[in-house]
């Protein structure tokens, strides 16, 4: 096709009530990993991706191996109907997701790190801590004025003119009116249970470390950009030293575009629930190529977008 093609995985916060349901009534190897899932995970993962409710689905311990599972799900078949990536990237979690489409995790090792990854994370989420948007500063900016605030720090640069910050949720208070008298748009506070990608995370980073150590040896088959260098990792060693710091590192999602852009990636399939990196793509890049993908009609619409390409 002559088409350098990105395969891209979501993260925590694209979870919705009903996802993958399509695949496990359709698709035999899906229902396979759906069940695998609900055994290593010793919970009801597959069902409450179909049937909710929304509460628990949003769970850190639910959400993480069930948006793990789904975009899993759709790459392997997006792999089975002949998509090949050029490169592949994830936010936060859709990084494991990635892992496993470069190769260098399988499905089951997967779910176990992402499983260990969210008790962990959970474990470390403080009731006074939380997490913030941050909509119409430029990074700079937003800088500037957080490093004036104790407790504060980037999380996520997703876009130009969107970041997120994590903290105590005291700190992120005090933090919207110099924000705003900055020139913000918005600061909208996240529903989410802690202060992730931050100093708080620490302990979990450092006990999760241990099982990457274990499960990571394989060099990627392609390419995977990864969130805390916003660059290119093509060896183990390296994949392994960044995810190793990736619960405590701000997630690059900016720079990891530009890398692909530079990489000459002309075409981005997000394969998982929500749809937020598509979002955020064409925000970084104005005119780009870029679908979103939860369902098997959407693999179908992408092959024949990019014969038609």
């Amino acid at each position: 096709m002559g088409t350098r093609l990105a395969f891209i995985f979501p993260g925590q916060g694209s979870q919705a009530v009903g996802m993958g349901k399509v695949f496990y009534d359709s698709w035999a190897p899906a229902r396979r990993c759906f069940q695998t899932a609900d055994e290593i995970c010793e919970a009801p993962i597959s069902r409450t991706c179909f049937e909710g409710p929304h509460e628990q689905l949003t769970r850190t311990e639910i959400a993480q191996p069930a948006i793990f599972t789904v975009s899993y799900v759709c790459m392997a078949y997006a792999l089975e109907r002949g998509l090949e990536p050029s490169v592949v990237s994830g936010h936060s979690l859709g990084e494991y997701s990635a892992l496993a489409a470069a190769r260098v995790i399988d499905f089951e090792t997967g779910v176990e790190l992402v499983s260990r990854r969210a008790r962990l994370m959970a474990e470390a989420a403080g009731a006074g801590d939380g997490m913030a948007a941050v909509i119409g500063l430029a990074v700079e900016e937003v800088r500037a004025v957080v490093d004036s605030i104790a407790g504060v720090v980037l999380a996520n640069v997703n876009c130009p003119g969107q970041v997120v910050l994590s903290g105590a949720k005291k700190g992120l208070a005090r933090v919207e009116a110099p924000l705003k008298d900055a020139g913000a748009r918005r600061v909208v506070p996240l529903a989410v249970s802690g202060a992730f990608h931050s100093k708080a995370m620490e302990r979990a980073n450092k006990e999760l470390a241990p099982s990457l150590e274990a499960a990571i040896g394989r060099d990627p088959v392609i390419p995977i950009v990864q969130n805390a260098s916003g660059k290119a990792a093509r060896k183990a060693s390296v994949v392994l030293s960044n995810l190793k710091r990736q619960m405590t590192s701000p997630v690059l999602w900016e720079q990891c575009v530009s890398c692909m852009d530079a990489m000459r990636v002309d075409s981005y399939v997000e394969l998982g629930p929500g749809g937020v990196l598509k979002g955020l793509v064409e925000r970084c890049l104005r005119g780009s190529h870029v679908w979103s993908v939860d369902e098997p009609e959407g693999v179908y619409e992408v092959e024949e977008m990019m014969m038609d390409a």
